[in-house]
């Protein structure tokens, strides 16, 4: 019976985590779009600005529910660690987005469910059953298709490529370090300290590529909205989904973010999506349900 009652909470558990991490993508998907509209400020500033404006909501949200402001000071150099993972990922997808396309950008970043299930078993032992592998590998294999396979071996976008994988690594890092603090810390102390501790480490690189003709109303509002939308509250919600159900579902359900950011480049910022796009999409797809079912 007890058993049952754990099973039950267990299956309860990890299906909210499945509705947190769909509500986070609905987020993440309007992150390329304000990235864009951001510039000319700079890869650097804009990270450092998003993560800042998304941990004072964060603390915010967690002053009202009564949580710890900061960890634990022992704890503060794995925060540290944390948060320079955190500014890693989100500097060098941001810097990506200068160099190629938003289709291929996120493409890359999302042969991030590979390394989330491979750190999840080496790090937290948490690996997932043998026949889910082929779900998490047909997702991966629809983001190749919705990139596109042809050759692209211009410099510029090599540099965009290695970018993204950067992003890609650091992105299974990020989830792990979220579910590996479940038990320790509320869900605002831990957030908003690792986008605190993520702005501090960028704010150096920041400040030395400031970017006076940045600071124009278009580029502070698409800055401001960033910090908000996909990251204080979609990034936050992703945090909350990975506390509920193992790391690797909701990162794979995290990938749509393709799908969402190709749609509103397609309607605001006049970047159509080609065939392989729309197939890659719906393979995608079906690698989540083989996973989730």
């Amino acid at each position: 019976m007890a058993r049952s009652a754990q099973s039950d909470g267990t299956a309860a558990s990890s299906r909210s985590g499945v509705l947190l991490a769909v509500a986070a993508v609905i987020m993440f998907s309007t992150s390329p779009v304000f990235v864009l509209l951001a510039q000319p400020l700079s890869p650097y500033e804009i990270t450092v600005g998003r993560l800042a404006v998304g941990a004072l909501l964060v603390i915010a949200l967690g002053r009202l529910n009564k949580q710890p402001l900061l960890p634990a000071r022992a704890h503060l150099p794995v925060f540290a660690l944390f948060g320079l993972i955190t500014a890693v990922h989100f500097l060098s997808y941001i810097a990506s987005l200068n160099f190629t396309t938003i289709a291929h950008s996120l493409a890359i970043v999302y042969t991030a469910p590979i390394f989330v299930t491979l750190f999840s078993a080496w790090l937290l032992r948490e690996p997932i059953p043998r026949r889910k592998w082929l779900g998490v590998l047909v997702t991966v294999f629809g983001i190749a298709i919705l990139a596109g396979f042809e050759a692209r071996w211009s410099r510029g976008m090599l540099i965009g490529d290695l970018l993204a994988l950067v992003s890609a690594i650091t992105f299974g890092l990020y989830s792990v370090a979220g579910r590996s603090q479940r038990e320790r810390y509320g869900l605002f102390t831990y957030t908003g300290t690792v986008y605190g501790m993520g702005a501090l480490w960028a704010l150096p690189a920041a400040i030395i590529a400031f970017t006076p003709v940045g600071l124009n109303p278009r580029s502070l509002t698409a800055l401001f909205l960033a910090g908000l939308i996909p990251l204080g509250f979609g990034h936050t919600l992703y945090n909350a989904a990975v506390r509920r159900t193992h790391a690797t579902i909701p990162n794979l359900i995290a990938t749509q973010e393709v799908t969402g950011g190709i749609l509103l480049g397609a309607l605001i910022l006049n970047q159509i999506p080609q065939p392989n796009e729309l197939a890659g999409a719906l393979v995608s797809l079906i690698g989540i349900a083989l996973v989730l079912i």
